[in-house]
């Protein structure tokens, strides 16, 4: 088992952050669009106009990354099915995708902390808890309601606690 990408494969994902967020009028996005409606310029699982999203008036689209997110859900969670191939998936991978996200931007610090000159015991404690964010370690049950779980809130307590190895500016 290995570290998953903390950058987005559009190619293995399901086009979830084209389904699942919301897009609100203005300098970023042309268009409102509530969450969980698909994008009108989604076309199968790619956009239509990626070419062209900034002069469309989608350049928040340009800007936007679910951080790997949508293909670890769409090949770990749901072994590569979509919700435009059967659409009561939908509510599912929704969900998952945001639990996800959540999990991603926690992996995103604790890849962060290698960086920081950490104790023996808080190095072991760092991988310890990364793995524990891994293919084959998170399975659906820990998955579900992640933002908000004990693993979660462990990571954010950890994470806080390395301000320590930060210099002062």
């Amino acid at each position: 088992m290995s570290r998953p990408a903390l950058s987005a494969d559009c190619s293995a994902c399901a086009a979830l952050c084209c389904l699942a967020l919301a897009l609100d009028r203005g300098e970023s996005f042309a268009i409102d669009k509530p969450a969980g409606t698909p994008c009108p310029n989604l076309a199968g699982h790619a956009c239509a106009i990626h070419a062209d999203l900034a002069t469309k008036g989608f350049p928040g689209c340009t800007r936007y990354s679910c951080h790997g997110a949508g293909q670890r859900v769409v090949q770990e969670v749901f072994a590569g099915r979509s919700w435009q191939d059967d659409p009561a998936l939908t509510g599912p991978m929704i969900a998952a995708f945001g639990d996800m996200r959540a999990v991603q931007s926690r992996l995103e610090l604790l890849v962060a902390a290698e960086a920081l000159p950490l104790a023996k015991g808080d190095a072991a404690r760092r991988d310890a808890l990364e793995r524990a964010l891994w293919p084959g370690a998170l399975d659906t049950a820990r998955l579900d309601g992640f933002a908000t779980s004990p693993l979660s809130r462990e990571i954010d307590t950890f994470v806080a606690s390395l301000r320590r190895y930060v210099p002062a500016p």
